[in-house]
């Protein structure tokens, strides 16, 4: 059972994981703390984002000798195998820790097993400690290590009868300055944009995080675009700005389990109305950010296309979670009841 000591080290370390400047993904987010055989912090650290050191690695480093016969304080299972990094468990292991408590097990399936091999090698473990916070600290990867899939954010934005374009085509710009730079601090959570190929013909987008104050982006999510028909070899979102994927599916299943195999745990959906139907009807939003302005079109596509459901029983139910302005825009979330514990 862990110690007083080991459950503040635990809390300590939860915030760690989410200091500033910490990137949402698509690695999770992790905290350590090390504590020496009388219970005071010898070494803290935090993972900085995909290819640098883990948290176990910087609390180490910190803590030099003083790591030997230490206890490990982490939020999340240390990992036990070889990527742009070396094993956590090595890493322990070598440092002389005698200990290690952690919260949230590791689910991917490629970096799970460190508890084993850490008891392996003579070292004690403890699993599960404040697991559910940890969990909090990284939700969307933890969906979908569970699930095996992305987590799918839609957003949409449309006038307040639910339009999101008039009739003759045009759509930018539905909503002000606020939302849209909104938009791109969501983007800047997600591991990938996605639309559809009627999306990029359309609109010729660039799908990047560009944030109003015009500071640079430390990461851009990856550019998806899913479809059989064939877009223009100088689209922009086939630029350098940013990674770019071609999907050759109409099926969002398929294209899921795709992005899934290239460590994609967040998809943000801002395809159309006909690309955002086959994934409800796919059963495949797990939280809609919808924008409405306060604008009236009476005509124009509506906001979601065929989904399969033809009775208001077969409807996709949603959890409200917020409601708010965001400049003269109103902002909804909703998402799908229960996720967090699927």
């Amino acid at each position: 059972m862990a110690s007083p000591e080991e459950m503040r080290a635990m809390r300590r370390a939860l915030d760690l994981a989410v200091s500033d400047g910490v990137p949402v993904g698509p690695n999770p987010r992790v905290g350590c703390v090390l504590l020496d055989p009388g219970g005071q912090v010898v070494g803290e650290g935090y993972h900085r984002g995909a290819g640098t050191p883990h948290a176990e690695v910087v609390a180490l480093a910190a803590a030099g000798t003083t790591a030997r016969d230490a206890t490990a304080v982490v939020t999340l299972e240390p990992c036990s195998h070889t990527g742009r990094t070396a094993p956590c468990t090595h890493a322990l292991r070598e440092a002389g820790v005698a200990r290690v408590v952690f919260a949230q097990p590791d689910l991917n399936p490629i970096a799970a097993g460190g508890a084993e091999a850490l008891r392996a090698a003579g070292i004690d473990v403890e699993g599960g400690v404040m697991a559910e916070a940890a969990r909090q600290v990284n939700p969307e990867w933890s969906f979908a290590m569970r699930r095996g899939r992305p987590f799918v954010t839609w957003k949409f934005a449309a006038t307040m009868d639910g339009r999101v374009a008039a009739t003759d085509g045009t759509s930018q710009w539905i909503t002000g300055d606020d939302a849209r730079a909104d938009v791109h601090a969501w983007r800047a959570r997600c591991d990938a944009v996605l639309v559809g190929t009627g999306t990029v013909l359309a609109d010729d987008p660039r799908l990047t995080v560009r944030p109003a104050d015009g500071r640079p982006v430390d990461r851009q999510p990856r550019r998806v675009v899913m479809g059989t028909r064939p877009i223009p070899a100088q689209a922009r979102v086939l630029d350098d700005s940013a990674p770019s994927k071609v999907l050759r599916t109409r099926d969002p299943r398929q294209a899921m389990a795709e992005l899934f195999g290239w460590d994609v745990a967040h998809v943000y959906l801002e395809g159309g109305p006909r690309l955002a139907g086959a994934f409800v009807s796919d059963d495949l939003v797990d939280r809609v950010i919808a924008y409405y302005a306060g604008r009236l079109l009476g005509d124009g596509p509506s906001a979601l296309g065929s989904a399969g459901v033809h009775t208001l029983g077969q409807a996709r139910s949603l959890t409200v979670r917020e409601v708010r302005m965001v400049g003269p825009d109103v902002r909804v979330i909703a998402e799908r009841p229960g996720w967090e514990e699927e």
